[in-house]
């Protein structure tokens, strides 16, 4: 079964929270736009970088766009605070998606949706995104806690919630959440270190609720977003080929979780599988990490953008 997705001329992605930044950049084009944070004439701040990601999306058809929030940062105020440093108006939000329940990329959820100003704004996001507790296992005798995400804390920041196992249109079918990822790579494992109890019992986290968006460029084919990529990247974008049935990829982009000694052994598989399916930009974010990031640049250094904080990427038809 296949999930109608609506051709678009464009789609915007102003990243508001990723780990990265460099104001010095001055490396603009058609697709890359570096932050300015400038009042005046005058740099008065900087972007913050964290250890989360946040974007806020525009898709355009004609004269007309839609434009919906991806993911909420770490903390709670550096996604929020850079939109307001980049004068970014949150007002135009009219819906928003979760990519899974971890706290960088939920932490920034009650400030931003004070900027979007609109309470029972919908937020769509997999039932599983309030699993908890959440932790990493350091040792079998040390783990480190994740703050809890819940349903009340999402409805208290203003957020009326959709909850959803399935592919599920936005935007009057201009986006797609992706949902619950099929897992159909050798190599996509998870992280070991990562668990959470139900029942009393410990379990490794299989991260149902790890999701991404699917956007179709008119001519160009597929944009992918994953926040972090728990379920793989090379998943979550066979996965949205599959149930969009468009198998031409624009752009790949978003944290494909290979930080670590972990996931180490997973990055040559997975740029493989990239080299596969070819996108004609690969912009991995956040989770990513250096050695992966390096290399994935390395591989593709035509189809390669470093993404910052407050940087916004145009994927259009006519590019």
């Amino acid at each position: 079964m296949t999930v109608s997705i609506q051709p678009v001329d464009r789609v915007e992605i102003q990243t508001l929270q990723d780990n990265y930044i460099d104001i010095l950049a001055r490396d603009n084009s058609d697709v890359i736009s570096r932050a300015i944070p400038l009042k005046g004439n005058e740099v008065r701040n900087s972007i913050l970088a964290e250890h989360g990601f946040s974007a806020l999306i525009t898709t355009t058809i004609g004269d007309k766009s839609r434009s919906m929030l991806f993911d909420f940062g770490f903390s709670e105020h550096g996604a929020a605070m850079n939109a307001e440093t980049l004068g970014v108006d949150m007002t135009r939000v009219e819906i928003a998606a979760l990519s899974h329940g971890h706290l960088d990329h939920v932490g920034g959820i009650q400030k931003l949706f004070e900027m979007i100003g609109k309470p029972g704004t919908d937020l769509v996001l997999h039932p599983e995104a309030f699993r908890n507790p959440r932790y990493m296992k350091v040792t079998e005798d040390f783990k480190v806690m994740f703050p809890p995400f819940t349903r009340e804390k999402a409805q208290t920041a203003g957020a009326t919630i959709i909850e959803t196992t399935a592919p599920y249109p936005m935007s009057d079918g201009q986006v797609l959440f992706l949902s619950e990822i099929e897992r159909t790579s050798e190599f996509e494992k998870g992280a070991s270190s990562l668990w959470y109890e139900k029942d009393g019992i410990a379990r490794q986290d299989t991260f149902e609720d790890d999701t991404g968006l699917a956007f179709l460029v008119k001519d160009k084919g597929l944009v992918v977003l994953s926040g972090c990529a728990h379920a793989g990247i090379v998943n979550t974008v066979r996965y949205a080929q599959k149930v969009t049935g468009v198998e031409p990829v624009y752009a790949v982009m978003g944290g494909f979780h290979l930080s670590g000694p972990d996931m180490a052994p997973v990055i040559k598989p997975t740029i493989e599988a990239l080299k596969e399916i070819d996108p004609h930009y690969i912009v991995p974010t956040h989770c990513t990490g250096r050695d992966a990031t390096m290399k994935i640049e390395d591989a593709f250094p035509e189809q390669f953008i470093l993404n910052m904080s407050g940087t916004k990427l145009t994927f259009a038809s006519g590019q």
